[in-house]
């Protein structure tokens, strides 16, 4: 295993012009500074069809749980869509299982249109627990995310955040990422230590 941790941002919006993305590829620049191998997979890029498990899983599904699997950290980006995240990322996620997620650390990012974000979050938190991945406990929300960015040629996809408190948020995704993607969540308490003494 290398020293150098991977971390891998997917990114679940589908929209040209995504705040996800943006907001992802801080979290990633931020994971690259402390350290790690970052890369951008970008669901957007890739033609994959609604999930069949009575299919065999098509060139380009293989392809991104290729990459999702081999990496020692993962983010999810979404949309806010009804409450819930994007069918884009539901989607890729009906193809993955505890191949690409158990033991994985996992950090989590939405970005909503309006005020409500929280409900997205706690829908990925139990999916990815239920492929056995380890969900960091920082998380980040967006509300309004259009106006959380202003346009500067200079910045990541041509728009620095209005907020430094909300870049350093995203930031700390970022860095938490790199920070405990080699992290094995140990389930023992001062309690149960102390009653195998």
């Amino acid at each position: 295993m290398s020293d150098t941790p991977s971390v891998v941002a997917v990114n679940g919006s589908l929209r040209e012009t995504s705040y996800t993305r943006t907001a992802l590829r801080y979290a990633l620049e931020a994971a690259a500074d402390a350290g790690a191998e970052t890369a951008l997979l970008d669901l957007g890029e890739y033609d994959l069809p609604v999930y069949d498990p009575d299919r065999e899983d098509p060139e380009a599904a293989e392809e991104a749980m290729r990459i999702v699997r081999e990496a020692d950290a993962v983010a999810l980006g979404t949309p806010v869509y009804h409450g819930s995240y994007s069918g884009a990322l539901k989607n890729f996620h009906d193809f993955c299982g505890w191949d690409e997620y158990e033991d994985t650390t996992v950090g989590l990012l939405a970005t909503a249109g309006g005020g409500s974000y929280g409900s997205t979050l706690d829908h990925l938190r139990i999916t990815v627990r239920g492929v056995h991945g380890w969900v960091l406990p920082h998380q980040v929300g967006l509300r309004n995310a259009s106006s959380k960015f202003e346009a500067d040629p200079d910045a990541i996809d041509g728009r620095r955040f209005r907020d430094p408190d909300l870049q350093e948020r995203v930031e700390k995704l970022g860095r938490n990422l790199a920070e405990y993607a080699f992290i094995e969540p140990s389930v023992t308490s001062s309690r149960s230590a102390a009653a195998d003494d």
